[in-house]
């Protein structure tokens, strides 16, 4: 372990400021652990400290959901402070037509995609999740491109590749980013009319400018030629 100029420890070349942002778009990119970017050095030292003690204690005891509950408790406590942007306001639209006989469709920031169908990211063919990982930086510099998937599409053949996220979860449950399913169950129950034919999916890691000035006014005309009511947006 080395010291900093600034008074802060490393290992080997790595502060822990550089650590705890390593979870979140870095080499240890964890969806569990993404919230230690959000806590100041002294905040995530007293939660690792916490998290050693309860797993010293669950190694007498053989009970672990005592670690599951205090990674939600500081997951609360770093999502719920004051985000970096604020709006004053935000645009709002009421639905035309009751719930119960709109069309609905889904968009989600998951980076799911159908095998044999892949938009290929820079032109690279069979990119892999390490791959997509080790390129976080450019994807955050690139317009996203966004995925058709029709609603009845089978798991089986569902694929998902996404630089700010651990997609293990999501590889074995499309459902947790990407609930189709739920809907599916939702229009059999009559929760509202009808599904379109297909949900889209794209890589939320991603030029938010890009996104919002040109490519979101496109995929915003094709839900509206689409003639979809509603849309359920399912951030990752």
């Amino acid at each position: 372990m080395a010291s900093n100029d600034d008074g802060s420890h490393s290992i080997a070349g790595e502060s822990f400021e550089e650590f705890k942002v390593s979870f979140s778009y870095g080499s240890r990119t964890d969806l569990n652990f993404k919230f230690l970017k959000g806590l100041s050095d002294e905040d995530a030292s007293s939660f690792f400290q916490e998290l050693l003690w309860r797993l010293g204690d669950s190694f007498h005891e053989g009970a672990y959901d005592r670690l599951i509950e205090l990674v939600y408790e500081w997951q609360i406590r770093s999502y719920s402070r004051p985000g970096r942007w604020a709006y004053e306001d935000g645009p709002f639209t009421h639905l035309k037509k009751p719930l119960a006989e709109s069309k609905i469709t889904l968009i989600t920031s998951s980076g799911h995609f159908i095998d044999g169908e892949d938009p290929e990211p820079f032109g690279v063919k069979n990119m892999t999740q390490a791959d997509a990982i080790l390129r976080v930086i450019e994807f955050l510099k690139a317009a996203p491109s966004i995925s058709e998937i029709p609603f009845r599409t089978p798991k089986s053949v569902l694929r998902v590749r996404h630089p700010g996220y651990d997609v293990r979860a999501a590889e074995s449950d499309p459902n947790c980013v990407f609930p189709i399913r739920w809907l599916l169950e939702f229009e059999h129950e009559g929760l509202f009319g009808e599904l379109a034919a297909s949900a889209y999916s794209f890589v939320g890691a991603a030029a938010q400018k890009k996104l919002l000035n040109e490519v979101g006014p496109q995929w915003v005309s094709m839900i509206q030629e689409q003639a979809i009511d509603a849309v359920l947006l399912v951030p990752v």
